[in-house]
């Protein structure tokens, strides 16, 4: 089911705007891709363009052979494309139960991946019959991210899925996250802890101004201090 992501010669415009100046970009297959870069780069804009949510007004978007440019969002989710926005995408109004439900094909839900998401995420567990609305800003992102996980799929964008949460919550997020990518699934992700990305990035792709500006291997940009600050900013004590 995992399959390599291609992004080539991707330009998207939103209104006036020219946001993506010709990105390239591979996500390798079964891996996880580190998409960095300063506030405003593009890397949101990069996850919507592929999940359809905004349209590339040229270059073409491939998962394995199968070109997601064109598609709707309805189209590439079928495709087996799940995408966690950073704004947690929940339905407020229904239980955690619910919004899982909703998320499963057909609405129906394997117990035992569900067991496996409560092992990460319990407070899921303790809240199943809860109003989501009611959640904490931490439990929300949890749910966010269940409801991409309660059926596998061969490509996840995450945005920024640590922000605001409690330290003791980001360590079960990259315990999970790890344990996804041994499970096969092929990630794309967006982050700006640079703690969390160097954790669980296999690869790392930085953007500035629209366009993919470097392109390696995480733990190689890990261990270089002075690329990281020419490339992210980052003094040398910002991500220990």
């Amino acid at each position: 089911m995992t399959q390599t992501l291609t992004l080539d010669g991707v330009h998207t415009h939103i209104g006036r705007y020219h946001i993506l100046h010709g990105v390239d970009l591979d996500a390798p297959l079964g891996r996880t891709t580190m998409l960095l870069g300063r506030n405003g780069a593009g890397k949101t804009t990069t996850l919507r363009t592929i999940m359809g949510l905004w349209r590339a007004s040229r270059g073409t978007i491939r998962l394995g052979e199968r070109r997601l440019d064109g598609e709707r969002p309805s189209e590439i989710a079928r495709a087996g494309v799940a995408y966690v926005p950073e704004t947690m995408a929940i339905f407020s109004d229904l239980s955690v139960r619910e919004n899982l439900v909703l998320a499963a094909r057909a609405g129906l839900m394997d117990e035992a991946r569900l067991a496996w998401i409560f092992g990460f995420f319990p407070a899921l567990k303790k809240f199943w019959a809860s109003r989501a609305g009611g959640l904490s800003g931490g439990q929300k992102q949890m749910l966010s991210i269940a409801r991409a996980l309660v059926e596998p799929r061969a490509l996840l964008l995450i945005d920024e899925p640590t922000k605001g949460l409690a330290p003791a919550i980001v360590d079960g997020l990259i315990a999970c996250l790890k344990d996804i990518k041994q499970r096969g699934a092929t990630i794309l992700m967006v982050e700006q802890n640079f703690r969390v990305a160097r954790e669980v990035g296999d690869f790392v792709c930085v953007m500035d101004n629209g366009r993919i500006v470097y392109a390696g291997d995480m733990a190689a940009l890990a261990e270089d201090r002075a690329l990281q600050g020419r490339l992210l900013g980052l003094s040398l004590d910002s991500h220990q």
